[in-house]
Order: C-alpha cells, then structure tokens, then sequence
C-alpha cells in the first residue's frame, strides 16, 4: 500500500468515527429526554393501626421454623458422622482382631522352633556324648 492509500483510509475511519459520535450524541440526548419525561409516582400505606401481635407472633414461627430445620439438619449431619464414626470402628476392631490372630500365630511358631531347636540340642550333646568326640553341625 502507499501513502494515499492509507490517508484515504485513515480519512474513512475518522469520517466513520465522527458519524458514530454523532450518532452516540442523538441517542443520548434522546434517552435524557425520555428519562425526564418519565413521572415516578409513589404511593404509601400510613397505616397507623398496627398490629404488634401478629407481626410478632409471624417472627416467631418464621424464627422457629428456621430452628427446627436448622436443628433437624444438625440431627442429620451428627447421625451421619456417628455411623462413620461406628463403621470406622468396627472396621478398626476387625483389624485389631486379625492383628491379635497373626500376633498368636507367630508366638506359636516362634514356640514351635525354640521347640525343635531346644531337640536339635539334646540331639548333639547325645551324639557328643555318644561318640566322646567333638561333632560339629550346620543347622540350615
């Protein structure tokens, strides 16, 4: 592009940009004048003769309804956290159980080998005995 080729456009724009300000002005002054034109009436109830009683008794049960939800979603929350609460233990004893179980089942294997390892020793001081000669044995 050349020079007169954009000065031409930039000339376009400004005389679209202007037109749009133009147009932007109108719009305005035509919503100002709309808005003024526009009347605001406003009616008020100057009721004296309130009643006390039953805008208190309507707070109450308004008050109370709002505390019996709130007290029966409390309820709610607690039963929940309590069966939580009951299904954690109940899986924690279930543990604690198998715990007890493999810890018994280890102390009679343990028995169980100081058993034969207690045999394999009276085995070698009879052989000992026996022989009257030094036997050496590699237990594997």
């Amino acid at each position: 592009m050349n020079k007169v080729e954009l000065e031409a456009k930039v000339d376009a724009l400004t005389d679209e940009l202007n037109f749009l300000r133009a147009l932007y002005d109108a719009e305005l002054a035509q919503l100002s004048a709309q808005v003024s034109d526009t009347a605001v009436i406003l009616s008020m109830d100057n009721n004296r003769d309130l009643d006390l009683s039953s805008i208190i008794a309507e707070v109450k049960a308004q008050y109370e309804d709002i505390a019996n939800r709130s007290r029966a979603e409390a309820e709610a929350w607690y039963q929940i956290k309590f069966e939580e609460l009951q299904a954690t233990a109940g899986k924690h004893g279930d543990d604690l159980r198998n715990t007890k179980g493999e810890i018994s089942e280890l102390n009679r294997l343990i028995q169980r080998i100081r058993s034969e390892i207690e045999n394999t020793r009276n085995q070698v001081g009879m052989a000992k005995g026996a022989c009257g000669a030094p036997m050496v044995f590699f237990l594997g």
